[in-house]
């Protein structure tokens, strides 16, 4: 009699991806944070700076990317990892960003990333996704990092919630862009595009408030994206 269903041997990515998520989600005790951005200014500016520069491909996880590095700056308090006895603070934002692969994921760490133009990530990102995908990543390209992002907006995901990618103690989920109608002063509505972003965080090393502050200067550098705009350029 014909099985019901095939077998797949778990490949080698998939194993440590097993293992790792497995302890992380029973040895870190996670909270989330949840808040709806409005990025219909930050689509407007991908938008004017792509019109500006159509040769190189620019995208909103890129954007995200930086912002997130800004707001990281911003409160340090974030951008650690944990080591049991100890707590890591680190001087620059070094985000890995989950990316999916025909075995499992990969983690490919953007370093510096508060130090470095829109244009600089995204070349950095094509790059590390491209050797990704060709199995030819370095181990300190993956390994390490102080922050992580994931994002499944472009399968139409309005929410999720992350595992935090051990020893970071923050990952932020990115869901789709949506319009919605949302309340403005007095009795008015108006239409906008949110955005839902997940903070999950270690709670051994991340307090509620400290949270809740690098959500609020996330969505406002998401909200009000000028910074990503070099001083001076036009």
């Amino acid at each position: 009699m014909d099985s019901p269903y095939s077998v797949a041997v778990l490949s080698p990515i998939r194993r440590v991806i097993a293992a790792r998520m497995t302890e992380a989600k029973r040895s870190i005790p996670h909270f989330r944070i949840v808040a709806d951005v409005e990025i219909d200014a930050l689509v407007r500016l991908r938008q004017e700076l792509r019109a500006r520069n159509p040769s190189e491909p620019l995208s909103l996880n890129d954007m995200i990317v930086k912002a997130c590095a800004v707001a990281l700056m911003e409160n340090p308090g974030i951008n650690i990892q944990w080591a049991d006895s100890e707590i890591r603070q680190f001087r620059t934002a070094d985000i890995s960003v989950v990316i999916a692969l025909e075995e499992g994921l990969s983690t490919p760490i953007i370093r510096s990333a508060e130090s470095k133009t829109i244009w600089e990530i995204s070349r950095d990102m094509r790059e590390l996704i491209s050797r990704a995908n060709g199995n030819a990543l370095k181990m300190n390209e993956i390994i390490g990092g102080s922050f992580s992002l994931s994002n499944l907006g472009m399968y139409g995901v309005d929410q999720f919630d992350a595992i935090i990618n051990p020893p970071q103690c923050a990952i932020l989920a990115i869901g789709a862009g949506k319009p919605r109608v949302i309340a403005s002063k007095g009795c008015s509505t108006r239409i906008a595009t949110l955005m839902r972003v997940t903070l999950s965080v270690d709670h051994r090393a991340i307090d509620g408030v400290t949270a809740a502050k690098f959500m609020a200067a996330l969505t406002q550098r998401l909200e009000a994206p000028e910074h990503m705009i070099p001083e001076g350029a036009t």
